[in-house]
């Protein structure tokens, strides 16, 4: 039986930790092979965990005592920056610094989808209805990968010579959070017609946006960023909701939890962190013994399976 909740952070120092997210206690340590785990995703239903690194992805049972992984991707030549599942876990996702995007069969260690970008591939994420792969890259282009025609179907240029750091997609499909290396958030509209339409361009850190996340509700972006802070926009404004800023080093990722009311994050300061997002207060804290290496990124699925 899994776990209510599943909340697990990778770091610098190779490990994949699981903790109790009300204790604050570490439960299970795993050594990823021997790369820094860049980027973490739990499956929808709570059974297995990727992980990417440098060049690997492995694919752990998330409800096994084994700490070995039941699958290891193998195929990229440098740092896999993001993976993702599939809803019903048919297949996996990832991008990497070698410039590719892949789709990977989670039952073999086959790649089924390559795509080539040309260039490093810094962020991916999947559209809500699994038709279509969106990427931005260290060139400043995002992409969008049309799945059932097999090709790219549409690009765009938020800012010439700026790499695109991270975006996320609302769950309604019905924007795009894009954010730059140099700290702006770009919003696309997301118009059948049109296709991608920006609505917004601002400023969002004075130094580099390293993630943004629109939460589950679409109420939100979350950036997070290498001067300490996280910041939280509401997106019916685009103005600040609330500025965290309880990290002491650059704060490399962020998940919010099923329900937008909580954001997990991750930070070069040795700690993850969870946050009440209406008050703005850190509610639990996660900081391992014997560890002086960055927390590079976390997982969270809180999701009811009732």
């Amino acid at each position: 039986m899994s776990a209510p909740v599943i909340l697990v952070t990778g770091g610098y120092d190779n490990n994949i930790r699981y903790w109790d997210a009300t204790s604050e206690v570490c439960t299970r340590t795993v050594k990823f092979a021997d790369s820094q785990v860049n980027c973490l995703q739990i499956s929808q239903d709570k059974v297995l965990l990727a992980a990417g690194g440098n060049p690997l992805i492995h694919l752990y049972d998330i409800n096994s005592g084994d700490d070995r992984p039941i699958v290891t991707f193998e195929g990229y030549s440098s740092n896999v920056m993001t993976v993702g599942f599939q809803k019903d876990r048919r297949w996996l996702y990832s991008c990497s610094e070698d410039g590719t995007l892949r789709i990977w069969d989670p039952r073999t260690n086959h790649v089924s989808r390559k795509y080539d970008c040309g260039c490093a591939v810094n962020t991916v994420a999947l559209h809500p209805l699994e038709t279509e792969l969106i990427s931005g890259d260290q060139s400043g282009v995002v992409r969008i990968w049309d799945l059932v025609a097999d090709k790219c179907r549409e690009e765009c240029i938020p800012a010439a010579d700026q790499p695109v750091r991270s975006l996320s997609m609302a769950m309604d499909g019905s924007f795009i959070a894009v954010g730059s290396h140099k700290g702006r958030l770009y919003i696309y509209n997301v118009n059948d017609k049109r296709g991608l339409d920006l609505s917004r361009d601002f400023a969002a850190h004075d130094d580099y946006l390293l993630k943004c996340l629109v939460s589950n509700d679409a109420r939100y972006v979350a950036t997070t960023s290498s001067d300490s802070t996280i910041k939280i926009w509401n997106s019916a404004t685009w103005t600040i909701e609330k500025t965290l800023t309880r990290h002491q080093r650059w704060v490399w990722d962020c998940v919010f939890s099923a329900d937008s009311m909580y954001l997990l994050s991750a930070s070069s300061d040795q700690s993850a962190k969870l946050w009440d997002v209406s008050s703005g207060e850190v509610v639990r804290n996660y900081a391992a013994q014997n560890n002086n290496l960055a927390f590079s990124c976390v997982a969270l699925n809180d999701i009811s399976l009732m």
